[in-house]
Formats: structure tokens, C-alpha cells, sequence
């Protein structure tokens, strides 16, 4: 049959191919346009495994709360360039990642169903054959809350390190818009001085036997008497705690009081107590961030 040039226009906008591989792709499927999407998609996979060595350095940090918000979610897919990091495509690629993710909770990135049937793996191999870059599905954490709160989120500008909190609160609270502007603070605060616990009861027990060994030693070679010593380590590890510990950090917009006194009075002035049950810290290339509970 004749192909249009509307048809071959159509196809383009569907898929992000190049007009000639559009009309070449319907061309060889007698102008039905699903036969000619698995054509160009086929295509795109052949052209995905020769560019399967490039090295994937670049990248975004995806992020989704589910309109409920109930779930919480953050993706990594990696990609070659910062120019193909800031495409629209690439950019919507992962935003409708993280949005499948919350509603899927798949056991892997390659198993979630990206759309309509189609998996996250054929959906970037044919992004790979539009973009012409590698690219991989990376890690991802989904969060679920099991009781009332809500989550704050953070994506740091250029899209390298995100953030998800979940919080416990009164959902009265969790729904006023000042705990929005709070739970995105504490999630900066999180994006900005990574800590590794919520407080300081959950540190765990061989890392701070071991910061109490450094700080005694230490002192002892600085030549005071162990008795000394012994309090020297419970004034420095109370410093630890201020370093590592969420609620023990200085708040990085107002320094003179703790991310937890921060967090007192906008429960405070919303009506309710609000405490963080957990968070996630993930940085492209980083080796995942286990969820800090």
C-alpha cells in the first residue's frame, strides 16, 4: 500500500524515530502502524547490543509519590551523556518508570511493565535506538507506608542524587501544606549532609564501637589518663551524633537548631507530631543506599 506522509509523521511521534526509518518501517509492515512500531523496536534492540559496552557514567534519579500518597518511589537510569540526561525523552522515560514502579512493586526495573504490555527493557532499547546512547535500568526503592504520614521528597537539580523520607504524622497533618514544605527540608537536609541513621539509638553497634576505640586512642595519645580518656570519647561521640544522626544534625537552613527541634515545632505549629520512620539517599553510580529505619 501507499505510505503517507502523515502516516510516516504518525509513526515519528509515537516512536522518535527518523522520519526515513519511520517510512522504511512501514514500508516493510504494509503500513500497519503496531507491526511497524515492533519493526522500528527490533531495530532499536540490534542497535542497543552494539552499544551495550559504552561506559554509562551519566544519568537522572527518577522520583514519584503515588497521588494517594501511600507509596514512594526512586529510580536510577544511566546513560552515557549529560546532554542525553537533560533530553525530554530520556527525562520522560524515567518519570514513567518511577510512576509504573508505584503501582507495580516489581521485583526488578527489567521486570516492570512499562506500558502497555511493553517492558522497561524493550521500552529502553527502543529509546537507545531514537537517543543512540547506551543506557541501563539502574536500582530503585519503593517505600510503602503501613500507618498515617506522608513522604518528602528531593531531587537535587541536576538530577544526580534524590532523596524519600517517610514520615509519621496524623495524615490532618501529613494533608496541611506547611508539612510539604517541611518533609522537603528534611529530605534537602538528607540530599546535602547524608546521614547514615535517623538517631542516634540506631547506629550501628560495631561502627561506633570502633569510633570509640579511635577517639580513646586518640586521647590516650595525647597523653591523658584513661580515666580522662573515657570521658573525652563520650564528648566526642556525642559530636559523632550530631555528624551522622538526622535529627541530631544542624539544620542546614538554620543552624542553630536540630533537624528534631526543626521538626518539633512544625509539628507544633501543624497540630500533631511528626516523626521520620526511615529515608533513602541515592546517588547515581553509588552502590545502593540500604533504607535507614
Amino acid at each position: 500500500m501507499a505510505i503517507s506522509a502523515s502516516m510516516v509523521k504518525d509513526l515519528r511521534e509515537k516512536t522518535g524515530a527518523g522520519m526515513m526509518d519511520c517510512k522504511k518501517a512501514l514500508e516493510a509492515t504494509n503500513g500497519e502502524e503496531e507491526a511497524a512500531v515492533a519493526w522500528l523496536r527490533e531495530k532499536g534492540l540490534a542497535k542497543a547490543a552494539k552499544k551495550a559496552g559504552r561506559a554509562t557514567s551519566e544519568g537522572l534519579i527518577g522520583s514519584y509519590v503515588s497521588e494517594d500518597g501511600k507509596v514512594g518511589v526512586l529510580v536510577e537510569v544511566k546513560c552515557e551523556t549529560d546532554f542525553v540526561a537533560k533530553n525530554d525523552k530520556f527525562q520522560d522515560f524515567v518519570v514513567q518508570l518511577a510512576k509504573q514502579v508505584a503501582k507495580q512493586n516489581p521485583a526488578t526495573l527489567a521486570e516492570t511493565d512499562y506500558q502497555g504490555g511493553q517492558s522497561a527493557t524493550d521500552a529502553l532499547s527502543t529509546l537507545i535506538s531514537v537517543l543512540g546512547e547506551n543506557m541501563q535500568l539502574g536500582r530503585f526503592t519503593r517505600l510503602e507506608r503501613q500507618a498515617e504520614g506522608g513522604f518528602g521528597l528531593y531531587v537535587h537539580a541536576n538530577g544526580k542524587i534524590g532523596v524519600l523520607v517517610e514520615f509519621a504524622c496524623p495524615d490532618a497533618v501529613a494533608s496541611k501544606p506547611g508539612f510539604q514544605d517541611s518533609a522537603r527540608d528534611v529530605a534537602m537536609q538528607v540530599a546535602a549532609v547524608s546521614p547514615i541513621c535517623v538517631s542516634s539509638d540506631q547506629v550501628p553497634a560495631d561502627l561506633l564501637a570502633k569510633e570509640k576505640e579511635i577517639y580513646k586512642n586518640m586521647a590516650m595519645e595525647e597523653g591523658k589518663p584513661e580515666a580522662i580518656a573515657e570521658k573525652v570519647v563520650i564528648g566526642r561521640i556525642q559530636k559523632y551524633y550530631k555528624d551522622v544522626c538526622l535529627l541530631e544534625q544542624p539544620f542546614i537552613k538554620e543552624d542553630k537548631k536540630s533537624v528534631g527541634a526543626m521538626l518539633k515545632e512544625a509539628g507544633k505549629a501543624l497540630g500533631g507530631e511528626i516523626k521520620v520512620n526511615r529515608f533513602v539517599r541515592m546517588a547515581l553510580g553509588e552502590d545502593a543506599a540500604a533504607e535507614k529505619e
